[in-house]
């Protein structure tokens, strides 16, 4: 692959995604499109960038750029953030009317993980009036969130036994959410460049270690648009390696907690 069909796939797919592809990432690009140029019977990652250049396929342009976004994920990745969330619903629920239905939002959802371990997270606090939406750039990774279905080994990545049994039911090999966990959480396919004021204000919103692939103006970009997602005490949980520093003023970290932010004003609200 030569320079200039690195530079066409790379731009392209920071245009679509945001995600920055650096020269050192040649290896990457032969590796996940392998499969892609097979099925498509085209020679070479040089002739499919040729081919990119005309706008009629999106198709295309679509599944190289789903190709080439990490979707790692694991049942309460991390732990803290979710260590936190837990001591904070309940004075987020209790700050609101009975009637107000918590809103949470799991940005770069990937298979579902991260969604339904917030959705496990309400069951045990007993907080029903919620409601889960997950968003994912790849349309595959959200139709496997949808499904709910996990494999052995991604159960077994973070997810306590007693859990397992007690909120998903096993078919064959493969373990499945809860119908209760199900009914709690909706996903769809949305790009984080996008705009989200369509989607109204979260009580919640996790956006974690998907920023750390943005270079730092997109980063921004992203954060202030969350921002003007998040409820007045609301808290946006980033992953452990990005920062809001540097990057916008709207949001601030919450005291004693990594990878927790609030609005700028409101974060002792929130520890």
């Amino acid at each position: 692959m030569n320079t200039e069909s690195f530079a066409a796939i790379a731009g392209l797919v920071k245009a679509r995604s945001g995600i920055v592809l650096t020269p050192d990432k040649g290896y990457m690009l032969e590796t996940r499109l392998a499969p892609l140029l097979k099925q498509e019977s085209i020679p070479s990652l040089d002739a499919l960038a040729t081919r990119l250049r005309d706008p009629r396929v999106e198709s295309l342009a679509r599944a190289v750029t789903e190709a080439l976004t990490t979707n790692e994920s694991s049942f309460f990745r991390d732990g803290k953030p979710f260590d936190h969330l837990r001591r904070l619903l309940p004075r987020l629920r209790a700050a609101r009317p009975a009637t107000h239905r918590l809103r949470i939002w799991s940005a770069a959802c990937s298979t579902g993980q991260e969604a339904y371990s917030v959705a496990i997270i309400l069951r045990e606090l007993g907080i029903q009036n919620a409601e889960i939406h997950g968003s994912d750039l790849s349309r595959e990774v959200v139709e496997r969130a949808r499904e709910g279905s996990f494999t052995q080994f991604e159960v077994q990545r973070g997810l306590p036994v007693q859990m397992l049994v007690k909120h998903f039911r096993q078919e064959g090999s493969r373990w499945r959410v809860s119908p209760e966990l199900r009914a709690m959480t909706r996903f769809e396919e949305r790009n984080l460049l996008a705009d989200h004021r369509s989607l109204g204000r979260f009580d919640i919103i996790f956006c974690r270690n998907v920023l750390i692939y943005f270079d730092p103006p997109t980063k921004g970009r992203v954060m202030n648009a969350l921002a003007a997602q998040l409820a007045p005490d609301g808290v946006l949980y980033l992953g452990g390696a990005e920062t809001v520093l540097g990057l916008t003023d709207r949001l601030v970290p919450v005291a004693g907690e990594r990878g927790a932010y609030a609005l700028a004003g409101a974060a002792g609200a929130a520890s």
